[in-house]
């Protein structure tokens, strides 16, 4: 198949790049905190689709596997899964409400549903942020993104993020106004 009149759009690196619609927070924790706070935030957020990135294939596995005990329907998609194309598409087509991945999902996958992005593992550069939490509030809908820092290194990415995108990501409030990521 051949594309019909191409063009290729070329963006400045200077550019600063903005994500409307897009709310993102962080949350300052310990390693060992993570876990009780994520399940914290999928009982209390509304969600319709939330994608949980991981910093590792074996972390992905047995963070599905702890969600899945706390009876969230969650599944786990990273590159080396024999089955992931079937694992991505049954997530696209809504049967799981919660996706744990590696940065494979971190770009180029477009799922409407998807309004909540929580980086358990904050990536490793801004670029990968940007990929990341773009995944929500896509196609002119809201969304949520909240990266939890629990390292110097963290704190880095954080910073250049809003350096770099003139975004402002607040601490996380006490309590979120769904308005500001839910479609009515």
């Amino acid at each position: 198949m051949y594309m019909k009149d191409p063009f290729e759009l070329y963006i400045d690196s200077e550019s600063k790049l903005t994500l409307h619609g897009l709310k993102q927070y962080y949350v300052k924790l310990e390693e060992k905190q993570k876990i009780m706070k994520l399940i914290e935030l999928l009982d209390d957020l509304e969600f319709n689709q939330v994608i949980i990135f991981t910093k590792s294939q074996a972390y992905a596995s047995k963070l599905n596997e702890i969600i899945q005990k706390e009876k969230f329907p969650s599944v786990a998609c990273f590159r080396n899964m024999p089955d992931r194309l079937k694992i991505y598409n049954e997530f696209k087509e809504g049967k799981y409400r919660i996706m744990i991945s590696t940065d494979l999902l971190g770009r180029g996958i477009d799922i409407e549903k998807i309004n909540i992005v929580i980086n358990y593992d904050m990536p490793p550069e801004s670029d990968q942020y940007l990929h990341r939490v773009g995944r929500a509030g896509r196609f002119g809908t809201k969304g949520l993104a909240i990266s939890f820092i629990s390292s110097d290194k963290d704190t880095e990415v954080l910073n250049d993020v809003q350096a770099r995108f003139e975004v402002k990501v607040e601490e996380l409030p006490t309590t979120i106004d769904k308005s500001t990521y839910m479609n009515n």
